[in-house]
């Protein structure tokens, strides 16, 4: 069996019993604006960047961290991640979490966070590096909030979660893509 590319469809098959899998990197990125950068000009390997913008996390409109020593870890194709610095973050908002582990090729083992404001709780919307790679010790210990459950905030804008529920990139009027995490996007 030979399935074709269906339309929409990310991987093509080709050959006999075994085939092949074919990457779609069919990708037109965006043209960036003045004041605007595009996510297909990050590296891969990701790049850290350190920044002074002011960074705000609420959860149900309650301030959970505000920071302006933030860092942001740019990768091909993905909005920036921002990582705050845990002194900058409310001590009460944070508890272990156990709702997911993840690791990542290049910062190495995630450990996720509950955010919690009174009774209300949002399991695992924020996670760390406690032990990063070398090219990560920057961000040891700094935390990272999940835009799609959280208020997330770059000099006042809100952002937008970046799509698909695996990444957790933050989506402002300065960052262009076409965005990892869209429907077809797998093979970027």
């Amino acid at each position: 069996m030979r399935p074709e590319q269906a339309r929409g469809s990310e991987l093509r098959w080709t050959g006999a019993v075994r085939g092949t899998i074919e990457r779609m990197t069919d990708v037109r990125p965006l043209q960036p604006g003045p004041g605007q950068e595009s996510v297909w000009d990050y590296p891969r390997p990701p790049r850290l960047e350190h920044s002074n913008r002011l960074i705000t996390v609420r959860f149900g409109g309650i301030l959970v961290a505000e920071t302006r020593e933030a860092w942001r870890v740019l990768e091909t194709s993905h909005p920036p991640t921002w990582y705050i610095p845990r002194d900058d973050v409310a001590a009460d908002a944070l508890r272990p979490s156990a709702a997911r582990s993840t690791h990542c090729e290049w910062k190495g083992a995630a450990t996720y966070w509950d955010v919690v404001c009174g009774d209300a709780v949002s399991e695992g919307a924020a996670w760390s590096y406690e032990t990063p790679t070398e090219q990560f010790l920057p961000i040891t210990g700094h935390l990272a909030f999940s835009p799609s459950r959280l208020e997330c905030e770059v000099d006042g804008e809100r952002a937008t979660p970046q799509e698909g529920g695996f990444y957790e990139g933050w989506i402002t009027s300065d960052v262009v893509g076409p965005f990892k995490g869209i429907p077809g996007s797998w093979g970027w």
